[in-house]
C-alpha cells in the first residue's frame, strides 16, 4: 500500500469534535500521523497531495444502499461514499451476496443485513433467494409473502434469519411497509429474535396512521414500541419518505421514545421522491390517495416513462411488477416541502443515508466496468448525489451544520449503528491516529449534486479525493478505474 501525505488540511474528527490545520499521513491502510511537524523519517516516501483550504474527514458511511454494483458504487464514491450497506431490505444468503462482491470486486466497503422480506418468501412463496435485489423486487407485488404466518411458518423464516446471523449478516432488515398487513406480533417477534442475538433492525415501516386510519398499528409508534420492549437496536429508515408531510409528528414519537430509554436510531435523504418496485403494496391503484398521489407521480426509471392513469399502472404492475420507479411524494421545488426535508436532516442524531438504487440501462443490465457509465444508464438521483446534495443543503445554504456536525451524521453516528455486532466499526466514521484509512478530501466552496432526476447519473463535485483503505478510489475527482479495494464487513455474533 502506498504512503500518502495529505498536506495542510482542515482535518476533521467527529469523534473528537475538532476541526484543524494539519496534516494527514496514511500507510498500512490506516492513518499512521496526524499534525503540523510531521518528521522528514515519518514522511519519507509518501506521495504528497496538498489540500490546503479543503476539508479532510472520514469518509461516509451509508447505511442504506441497494446499488449492490461496481457501477453504482462508483456513483457512491464520487459522492464521498467509502462503505456501502445493504441494510433496509437486506440480502439472503448472505453467504453468497458477500462472495459475489468479493469476485466482482468493490471500489468502496459493503456489507448486508439478513432479509426478512426474502426470508418469508421462501417460506410463504416457496421462492428460493439467491441475494439478488433487483430480482426480488419482482416479488413485491406477490400477495402470498405478504400474508400472516402460522405459527409454523413464523417459526420458519424466524430460523431462517437466526441462521444467517451466524453466517455474518449486520442485522435484520425489514421490509414491513411492503407487507402491511402483516399481523404486529409478527414484527415483534423478529426484533425480539434480534435483541437477543444482539444485532439491529433495520425497518421500512407500515403506513402512518395520518395517512391510512385502518393501518394495524401506527408504523414509527410499532418501531418504537419494539426498541422499547425488548431493549433492542431498532434504525427507522428513510423517514422523510414513510412521514412524508407527517415528519413532525412522527419524529416527536421517536424522541419520546429516546427520552423513555430506547435505543432507536433514524436516517433521512434530502430527495422529495422516493424510489422501490412498481408492484409495491403501497402503489397499488387503490392505495394512492393514502400517499397523497396520483399515477402521474410514479416514473419508470428505465424509460423515463410517467404512468398516464389507472389502466395504466395496473398494466404496468401486472407485466412487470418489478419495474423500478422513482415515486414523487414531496415537491423539491416548493418551500414548505422542502422545509419539511430540511427538518429531517436537522433532527437531533439524525443521520443521513442514501437508498441508493441500482442503476439500468435500456438493455436491462444494471452493471459495468466501464468508466465514465456507457450512456443511457438510470437510476434515483440520490444514488449520485445524497451526500454532497446534504452538504450544500445543511452546510452551504442553511449553516444548520458545521463540518464537525457533517460529518457526525455522515460518518460517525452511522458506524456507530454498527458498534454493537460488527466490531471492524470501530475503526471508521472517525479520524484519528490507527483509524481505517477511509478517507475524503472536500472543496467546501465547490461541494454539491449534479443529478437531477432527468439526468441521475450526474456524480457530485467537490469531493476532490477519495481513499478507501489508504488506497485512491476517486482521485481529482475522477474514478480510478482499476482500484477495488472495497472489504466485505460481517458481523459477529456475541
Amino acid at each position: 500500500m502506498a504512503r500518502v501525505l495529505l498536506r495542510g488540511g482542515r482535518v476533521v474528527d467527529p469523534a473528537a469534535g475538532t476541526e484543524t490545520v494539519a496534516d494527514v499521513l496514511i500507510d498500512g491502510g490506516r492513518v499512521a500521523a496526524i499534525g503540523n511537524d510531521l518528521a522528514p523519517e515519518v514522511t519519507a516516501e509518501a506521495e504528497i497531495i496538498d489540500a490546503t483550504g479543503k476539508i479532510v474527514g472520514p469518509g461516509f458511511v451509508d447505511l442504506h444502499s441497494h446499488v449492490n454494483s461496481i457501477a453504482g458504487q462508483r456513483l457512491q464514491a464520487r459522492d464521498g461514499v467509502t462503505t456501502a450497506l445493504e441494510l433496509e431490505a437486506g440480502l439472503l444468503p448472505v453467504e453468497i451476496a458477500y462472495d459475489r462482491a468479493m469476485r466482482e470486486g468493490r471500489p468502496i466497503n459493503f456489507g448486508f443485513s439478513a432479509s426478512w422480506g426474502m426470508a418469508r418468501a421462501e417460506v410463504l412463496s416457496g421462492r428460493p433467494a439467491d441475494a439478488d435485489f433487483v430480482g426480488s423486487l419482482s416479488i413485491l407485488s406477490d400477495p402470498a409473502w405478504q400474508a400472516d404466518s402460522t405459527p409454523k411458518q413464523l417459526g420458519q423464516w424466524l430460523g431462517r434469519l437466526e441462521s444467517e446471523l451466524g453466517d455474518g449478516a449486520l442485522g435484520i432488515g425489514i421490509l414491513q411497509g411492503y407487507a402491511p398487513r402483516t399481523d404486529p406480533a409478527e414484527y415483534l417477534a423478529v426484533n425480539e429474535l434480534a435483541a437477543r442475538a444482539g444485532v439491529p433492525t433495520f425497518t421500512h415501516v407500515r403506513e402512518i396512521v395520518e395517512a391510512d386510519a385502518t393501518t394495524p398499528v401506527d408504523g414509527t409508534e410499532e418501531a418504537a414500541r419494539a426498541a422499547m420492549e425488548f431493549g433492542g437496536q431498532v434504525h427507522h429508515c428513510h423517514v422523510n419518505s414513510t412521514s412524508r408531510r407527517h415528519i413532525d409528528r412522527t419524529l416527536g414519537v421517536i424522541e419520546r421514545a429516546r427520552n423513555g430509554g430506547a435505543t432507536i436510531t433514524v436516517e433521512t435523504y434530502p430527495y422529495g421522491a422516493g424510489s422501490t418496485g412498481i408492484g409495491a403494496a403501497f402503489l397499488a391503484p387503490e392505495r394512492l390517495p393514502v400517499w397523497g398521489i396520483t399515477p402521474s407521480s410514479i416514473v419508470i426509471v428505465n424509460t423515463g416513462e410517467r404512468i398516464r392513469d389507472e389502466a395504466h399502472l395496473r398494466h404496468v404492475r401486472a407485466t412487470d411488477p418489478g419495474a423500478a420507479c422513482i415515486v414523487e411524494f414531496l415537491n423539491d421545488s416548493d418551500p414548505g416541502d422542502r422545509a419539511l426535508l430540511e427538518s429531517a436532516l436537522a433532527f437531533d442524531d439524525g443521520i443521513v443515508a442514501s437508498d441508493a438504487m441500482h442503476v439500468t440501462w435500456p438493455d436491462g443490465s444494471v452493471d459495468t466496468r466501464e468508466w465514465p457509465l456507457p450512456e443511457g444508464g438510470m437510476t434515483h438521483p440520490r444514488t449520485s448525489g445524497t451526500y454532497a446534495r446534504s452538504l450544500r443543503m445543511m452546510v452551504r445554504e442553511r449553516g444548520a451544520w458545521n463540518w464537525v456536525e457533517a460529518f457526525r451524521r455522515c460518518s460517525y453516528l452511522p458506524a456507530r449503528v454498527m458498534d454493537a455486532t460488527t466490531p471492524a466499526f470501530a475503526a471508521k466514521g472517525h479520524l484519528a491516529v490507527g483509524a481505517d484509512a477511509d478517507v475524503i478530501v472536500i472543496d467546501p466552496e465547490r461541494v454539491t449534486d449534479q443529478a437531477t432526476y432527468l439526468d441521475s447519473t450526474r456524480p457530485s463535485v467537490g469531493i476532490t479525493h477519495v481513499l478507501v483503505a489508504g488506497e485512491f478510489v476517486v482521485r481529482d475527482e475522477d474514478i480510478v478505474a482499476d482500484a477495488y479495494p472495497g472489504r466485505g464487513l460481517r458481523g459477529q455474533r456475541r
